[in-house]
């Protein structure tokens, strides 16, 4: 899985400081580049109904995609939904049954696969799951045709058994035998023809927990191209270390820029041109981890506020507040060095990754609230000057 995915520039700076105006206005642009850069993750799944489609895809995606996207009618029983954020898109087999419904769905998909054909490789069809509920027991041949058929499309399919309870982490016998079964049918699953175990709702009847859901994740990220996994590591929210990784290359590459520009020694007074590659680096770590791009506004904001105004990075302030919380930041010149540079924008990048994972983990409305104050300023001040661990 690479995250090496080259971001929009950081636009040239001129000398001087930059108005928080000047600095949100950027930043909603460069976060629009950032997000559009990710691309869209495009996924189809199909089983029965009631075999627990939607309470599967919230748990990996973590948001109501059919509630909150714009549904697009395809056929009957098939809906294309796009998510606001527009990192995924979802093919949706509402009361998707097998027989001629399940033909009728096919026969609009050989059409729609045909045609992106000649669309950019993100516009495209990645991943199918197909879903069946352990307690239906049994795997018809209907079914087993269908399968065969998305693969014969060049959709790679992943079997997801659903609902499947569990007992001190060994899951149900007969869920276990339906698995070895539809194994044995040979059909062209991926990856290496398995069938995988899920349940993505605790029963608190049962007392069966949560499992297979980041088995599932896995394997969905060894079927979709390279094109397809910036965006899928933005709208998971299953593995946290996928979106860390993201963010620490998108750090990594602008300390190398900021290195850059002070590679002659610049006056303290002229800090301001390490702010559009700073700002630039905080939008691709806000979409990298895949904060809601319908905030871009309340985002830029609070973007603009930790660059500048109180919390800015330029002359005095630099000086005499933040550089000493630099690791290795040094007062005993009057000039920001490559090192001095590089350094900085680490930090900066390092406290509002965090801030941007704080802010992932709280309920939507929540986290609404906290994008929508001073939060995200404070919070990257804490974690900036060691305030808070």
């Amino acid at each position: 899985m690479s995250v090496d995915k080259p971001g929009p520039e950081a636009t040239p700076p001129a000398r001087g400081d930059l108005a928080q105006n000047e600095v949100e206005s950027l930043f909603a642009q460069r976060l629009a580049e950032a997000f559009a850069s990710l691309g869209c993750f495009n996924l189809a799944v199909f089983g029965k109904t009631g075999v627990g489609k939607s309470t599967l895809v919230n748990a990996v995606f973590g948001s109501q995609v059919a509630e909150t996207g714009l549904g697009k009618p395809v056929t009957r029983g098939l809906v294309y939904y796009r998510h606001p954020g527009g990192l995924l898109g979802l093919y949706d087999s509402e009361g998707f049954e097998t027989g001629a419904s399940g033909d009728e769905i096919l026969a609009v998909l050989r059409s729609r696969v045909a045609e992106s054909r000649v669309l950019p490789v993100d516009q495209q069809i990645h991943a199918a799951w197909y879903l069946v509920r352990w307690s239906d027991r049994r795997f018809e041949e209907r079914q087993g045709d269908f399968v065969r058929a998305l693969a014969d499309l060049g959709l790679p399919v992943i079997m997801v058994i659903t609902q499947v309870p569990s007992r001190d982490g060994v899951p149900h016998p007969e869920a276990l035998e339906l698995a070895q079964y539809i194994e044995s049918l040979g059909l062209p699953l991926r990856p290496g023809g398995r069938a995988l175990l899920t349940n993505a709702l605790e029963d608190p009847f049962t007392a069966s927990p949560v499992f297979g859901l980041q088995e599932l994740l896995d394997a969905t990220y060894l079927v979709v191209p390279e094109v397809a996994t910036a965006a899928l590591t933005a709208v998971q929210i299953l593995d946290w270390e996928r979106k860390r990784q993201a963010a620490k290359t998108i750090i990594n590459q602008s300390v190398a820029l900021a290195a850059g520009v002070g590679a002659a020694p610049i006056p303290f007074s002229d800090a301001a041109l390490l702010v559009p590659t700073q700002v630039t680096m905080i939008a691709r770590i806000t979409a990298a981890y895949g904060l809601p791009a319908d905030r871009s506004r309340t985002l830029a904001a609070a973007g603009a506020v930790v660059l500048t105004g109180g919390a800015t990075m330029a002359g005095r302030y630099i000086a005499t507040n933040l550089l000493k919380f630099v690791p290795g930041g040094q007062v005993a010149t009057s000039a920001i060095s490559a090192t001095v540079a590089g350094s900085l924008t680490r930090a900066v990048g390092g406290a509002w990754a965090r801030v941007c994972e704080y802010a992932l983990a709280l309920p939507p409305a929540e986290r609404d609230r906290f994008l929508a104050g001073s939060g995200p300023k404070e919070l990257f001040l804490a974690y900036f000057t060691g305030k808070r661990r």
